[in-house]
């Protein structure tokens, strides 16, 4: 067989025209030029000593042993000699299921089992076979009760959820489970556990069938977590095991801080009698991190207080009591100082003579020139461009102006701030912008509970319409047919006619680009901001506290003591025991900086049950981590950008950013947001988390006002009913124009005194477009934050004339 030949080709070989890419790089040629090229990483001149496989391998070990040892010291920090037992809420799903028969069972498990009942209702449970304790807490079932098992559920570390096999295959919840489920699962489920009881009643042929249709409808709830069966005392016991050796799911707001469920209350007036305040001796096991006792504590329903000490009183709920003797005097563990306490003040208080204007020296002349150089905008004009076209062109060059500012700026200057001193008295008078006028938010809410038409016997037609709640019902379709109109036309409004466009909107501005146009966020802000708090970096300032929180040698956690509330209402505290159905309170340690107000920013998402829009400024109960208040927030789009349109319907399956005054508080925490019924009974709206404490978060508001184009010629029309008078076509000549098939444009000129004007745009526009302007103001909340705590007859004074006060302020403002 011959031997190959190889072409080879020689110098006179055809050689084709590259590609010519144009003014751009082919995506060959970047690749090219990308080849090889890897990040930005700090150069280390210190020597890599390369590892063996044995020394990677024992470092790998050492890894995986410290992980482990740290699991099993947050595993020790729980129910054991020294530590707090494992505090259990016991919560069942059905109305009818009594959680104390389940209760009984847990008690009978073994024989050696120890059981104690505090005063307050803890069940205190002591099994030497695991060594281990446990506590369990039953709250109140039923509809009305759903905040109360909120807050158990805060503070507990597992949760026993109780159904029966009893009700059928599909009634493993019922109505108020689905409820209360709902809830508990936007706030965060403590490590559940999921028993099933009753399986014993059913014929033994049909209990796996039953055990297997609970289990698949708990698989879609908790998808992690396998049902328990507990009718005997065996299968309490297997409870119990699982309680103390599952893995704890961690719930980080209050992980973060100190807290403490009460065992024992006990409240001791003032030796002064004309002194209304008290000491409330508060004793429980303190979890969570360690306790500052010059800090604040915050009580829900109460309200926030200082503390005067912390006492150690011996433990009465010890695994083993023959050591006893050791420690079983009282033990004074901190005392707080009074020059360190933390001050009580949530507010600040604004210096009316702050910013009064005194004649600076000389020396504060010449500092203050050589650090604001003045500088004026120098635009690089095409030759042969008219003043209008040069006004079009956005690239300008800063360069140092010697004469100062010109005489036409400084008039500038001075209409605007007569037009920030108008009020804008017309926005409720003229019923054609009705979608601007902000109502009053009505006392009638949502309530979808209140009639059940499921039912099989006929109804009686005048006892329908007696329970209905016929008011509510139109206000609550004239709400959605708003919400429907601002969907449909979003943000736009119709120019008024007897009132001139430049007053009516005198607060609004035109932005060349919403993403990228500057917007100054210390702006003209309200009177209101002079009250808040703020801090630099808000980011930074949360991680350094949280980290100093978890260094922080106080009280440590696992002990059991008592906390000595100072300065609490007597009148206060029989309202807030009065008003309990049980005696248990929950204490909660705060951090630095969570009793003054600012600005907080939360992300809300619309929960599916819930279908009415709510409207910007309307009333809502906001639970926020361990506080709940009444507040009016407006609501805004999520985004990632530095300016954030205005939504003025929270519409149903949708995700906005709601804006409010609060106290301050550091992420992560969960967030409820709830709605009050007629029945007074709370329905869940939205769901949510904390998203910043920020008050230079800008909210701007959008009217868009349209027009028609009456002639077409080519790229210019003739734009009428956008405006009605010559001089606002003159004063908004430097807005940009945009149409409905997305041309952009501007105004060239007025035609006429009845507001018609000639328009160029980058297209010829069609018959049917129409032509929009875009103005924005931005938007600030009202002050109307109410702590949820019990009201007293001096607490209805304070409130009436702090309601009278807020209205006479919005007559005002109208």
């Amino acid at each position: 067989m011959a031997d190959h030949a190889f072409h080879r080709p020689g110098p006179l070989k055809q050689t084709n025209k590259a590609h010519k890419t144009g003014r751009h790089r082919s995506k060959g040629a970047i690749d090219n030029a990308q080849k090889g090229k890897i990040g930005l990483r700090p150069i280390s001149h210190k020597h890599k000593q390369q590892q063996r496989k044995e020394q990677r391998r024992n470092q790998m070990n050492q890894l995986r042993k410290n992980k482990r040892e740290e699991v099993l010291e947050q595993k020790r920090k729980l129910g054991g000699q020294n530590t707090a037992p494992f505090l259990v809420c016991v919560l069942p799903m059905h109305e009818q299921i009594d959680p104390m028969s389940a209760l009984e069972i847990l008690q009978s498990c073994d024989s050696e089992l120890v059981v104690e009942k505090s005063p307050s209702g803890i069940v205190y449970i002591n099994l030497p076979r695991f060594k281990q304790r446990f506590a369990f807490v039953t709250p109140p079932v039923g509809r009305g009760n759903e905040l109360i098992a909120l807050d158990y559920l805060k503070v507990c570390d597992t949760t026993l959820l109780l159904t029966s096999a009893a009700f059928g295959d599909d009634e493993i919840f019922d109505r108020w489970g689905q409820r209360i489920f709902n809830m508990m699962s936007a706030q965060g489920i403590p490590t559940p556990v999921v028993a099933l009881m009753d399986l014993e009643s059913i014929n033994p042929k049909r209990r796996p069938a039953t055990k297997q249709a609970a289990q698949k409808i708990i698989s879609k709830l908790l998808p992690e977590e396998k049902i328990m069966q507990l009718d005997t005392a065996s299968e309490g016991l297997n409870v119990m095991r699982r309680i103390g050796g599952q893995k704890k799911r961690i719930l980080h707001n209050v992980a973060n801080r100190p807290h403490l469920f009460g065992d024992v209350v006990e409240f001791k007036p003032g030796s002064d009698p004309s002194d209304d305040l008290g000491t409330l001796e508060v004793t429980g096991f303190l979890r969570g991190q360690s306790l500052n006792v010059n800090g604040l504590v915050h009580i829900p329903g109460l309200g926030d207080f200082q503390l005067s000490q912390v006492v150690a009183p011996p433990d009465p709920y010890k695994l083993d009591k023959s050591r006893d003797g050791e420690n079983s005097d009282v033990r004074l563990l901190d005392r707080s100082d009074p020059s360190k306490r933390t001050s009580l003040q949530s507010e600040n208080i604004p210096d009316p003579m702050d910013a009064e204007q005194t004649w600076p020296t000389e020396e504060e002349i010449a500092a203050s020139q050589a650090e604001t150089k003045k500088m004026k905008l120098v635009k690089r004009v095409p030759k042969g461009y008219s003043e209008y076209q040069a006004a079009w062109i956005p690239d300008v060059e800063e360069v140092e102006d010697p004469d100062g500012k010109d005489d036409d700026e400084m008039s500038e200057d001075d209409d605007d701030d007569e037009e920030d001193d108008d009020e804008d008295f017309m926005s409720c008078d003229n019923k054609s912008f009705e979608d601007e006028y902000e109502k009053r938010d009505s006392d009638t809410e949502e309530f979808q509970d209140s009639v059940s038409v499921a039912s099989e016997a006929a109804i009686n037609d005048e006892k329908y319409d007696q329970q209905m709640d016929f008011q509510e019902e139109r206000e609550t379709l004239k709400k959605l047919q708003q919400a429907r109109t601002d969907q449909l036309w979003p943000d736009e409004i119709d120019t008024p006619l007897d009132v001139p466009a430049r007053e009516r909107f005198q607060k609004y501005r035109g932005l060349e680009s919403f993403r990228t146009s500057p917007w100054d966020a210390k702006e003209n802000l309200p009177a209101d901001y002079a009250r808040i708090y703020q801090f630099q970096n808000f980011d930074r300032t949360k991680r350094r506290i949280l980290n100093e929180a978890k260094e922080f040698e106080g009280v440590l956690p696992g002990l059991y003591v008592t906390l000595y509330v100072i300065n609490v209402p007597e009148s206060r505290w029989n309202a807030f025991k009065s008003a309990q159905l049980n005696d248990n309170i929950i204490v909660y340690g705060m951090l630095p900086h969570e009793h003054q107000m600012c600005v907080m920013n939360v992300v809300l998402q619309r929960i599916p049950d819930s279908e009415v829009p709510l409207k910007s400024k309307e009333q809502l109960i906001i639970q926020c981590g361990y506080r709940r208040f009444v507040v009016n927030p407006i609501y805004s789009q999520h985004t990632n950008g530095d300016k954030h349109k205005f939504e003025r319907y929270f519409r149903p399956y949708e995700t906005v950013c709601a804006t409010f005054y609060a106290p301050i508080q550091f992420p992560p925490a969960p967030v409820l947001a709830f709605k009050v019924n007629p029945d007074s009974t709370l329905a869940l709206v939205a769901r949510g988390r904390l998203l910043s404490c920020n008050p230079d978060r800008i909210v701007l508001k959008r009217v868009v006002l349209s027009g028609h184009p009456m002639r077409i010629n080519r790229k210019s029309a003739s734009i009428r009913y956008m405006f009605f008078y010559k001089e606002d076509v003159e004063y908004f000549k430097p807005v940009k124009l945009r149409t409905k098939c997305g041309r952009l444009g501007h105004i060239k000129e007025s035609l006429g005194t009845h507001g018609h004007m000639k328009c160029y745009f980058d297209g010829q526009l069609r018959s049917y477009d129409t032509a929009f302007m875009y103005l924005y103001k931005r938007v600030f909340p009202k002050w109307t934050y109410e702590d949820c705590l019990v009201r007293t007859a001096e607490h209805e004074r304070q409130h009436a004339s702090a309601n009278r006060r807020s209205s006479q302020q919005v007559a005002m403002e109208e």
